[in-house]
């Protein structure tokens, strides 16, 4: 597909001065910018065409290729490529100034603001691995974790001096924390901002470090923290106690404290979502002549009535008595699954009075011939 006319593209006749096609270029990045139209593909490509329109034709020598030989006239060296649409934020900055200084500012809002020194250099975060029972997990419980990771030095305060005279303005950055370099491009002055390489983006240098913690202002230790575990939670669920990973180096902002959750296997109980299952061994004449039995419950027991005639397999299913949710508006049940136990040895009387029956008793056989059908 054929490249547009630049001078089309800009809306700028073919003898347009650099300075119409400046303005030309300033009022359509306005309209254009992705800032302004978040999301918007259209926009961000009519963008990056505007650009690359401006790119040659604010370059005396460039634009007398163009005006001689059309696009053929160019190479792909005449253009900068930029991996990112707000790569030439620095670029823009120049060239609205021109027009009115501030008013770039004032418009993209914080994105160009210079930034402030940094404090220090942020803590990681620490996790945590916390084995849980079903019971602990069925009511919610307070645990008291003990955590190894970088504290603030107390000898320091965090800081990393020894005192407070003890650090200076860094003297490559003058106390920001960045560098600017400018050079100079057919856009005008380009100006690109890093982080101080020599003082990490703090703006200072410690010229005398703390005895204690050698001048990052934290040290390896322990601390104990208390934290509440809301009931219903579930293994690979996770609580975040903001602060307590590890410190910061030299007043740097904490990190957090992942909590992972564990379940203990239960020795009773198999926990399926928010159900509780208990299986419950009887015997056949239980089975057979009805019964009531305590069963183990968390931390208590239920009375369970086997009706009779149940049979193998049978869930009894007690409504709402299972796990509580995590935001409590539901519980689970708990439910407890009969299976009939059929002993492996029995004694010589036990072995007589079951041929007996087996002999004598009329409803202690399937009907083979009923359940073929």
């Amino acid at each position: 597909m054929p490249k547009k006319d630049y001078y089309e593209i800009l809306g700028v006749s073919r003898d347009a001065t650099l300075e119409e096609i400046k303005r030309a270029y300033r009022k359509l990045a306005m309209e254009y910018h992705p800032d302004r139209n978040p999301g918007n593909k259209e926009a961000e490509e009519k963008f990056k065409e505007i650009t690359e329109a401006y790119q040659i034709l604010s370059d005396p020598e460039k634009r007398k290729r163009y005006d001689m030989y059309g696009h053929s006239g160019i190479s792909e060296s005449d253009y900068i490529h930029f991996t990112d649409v707000h790569d030439i934020f620095d670029v823009f900055r120049d060239i609205f100034d021109s027009f009115g200084g501030g008013f770039f500012d004032d418009f993209f809002g914080t994105r160009t603001q210079t930034r402030k020194a940094q404090r220090g250099i942020p803590g990681s975060d620490r996790k945590l691995r916390l084995k849980l029972t079903l019971e602990e997990i069925a009511t919610g419980i307070r645990k008291k974790l003990k955590i190894k990771h970088f504290k603030v030095c107390e000898a320091c305060g965090g800081t990393g001096a020894k005192s407070r005279s003890g650090y200076t303005v860094c003297p490559v950055c003058n106390g920001t924390g960045e560098v600017k370099q400018v050079r100079r491009s057919f856009f005008g002055q380009m100006v690109t901002i890093t982080t101080c390489s020599n003082c990490g983006g703090e703006g200072k240098i410690i010229k005398e470090p703390c005895n204690v913690c050698g001048g990052e202002g934290r040290v390896y230790g322990e601390s104990v923290v208390d934290v509440d575990i809301p009931a219903g939670v579930r293994e690979g669920n996770y609580l975040t106690i903001r602060g307590y990973g590890d410190a910061g180096i030299r007043g740097g902002a904490p990190g957090d404290l992942i909590v992972v959750i564990e379940e203990e296997q239960h020795p009773f109980f198999v926990r399926k979502g928010n159900d509780i299952y208990y299986t419950l061994l009887i015997s056949f004449p239980e089975a057979v002549l009805g019964t009531e039995i305590d069963v183990p419950y968390i931390n208590g027991s239920l009375k369970v009535k086997i009706e009779p005639g149940t049979p193998s397999g049978k869930e009894i299913r007690f409504r709402g008595k299972g796990l509580p949710s995590v935001d409590k508006n539901s519980k689970g049940d708990f439910v407890v699954k009969v299976e009939i136990w059929v002993p492996d040895k029995v004694t010589a009387v036990e072995k007589e009075l079951l041929q007996k029956l087996l002999k004598e008793g009329k409803n202690i056989k399937p009907d083979i011939a009923r359940k073929a059908n």
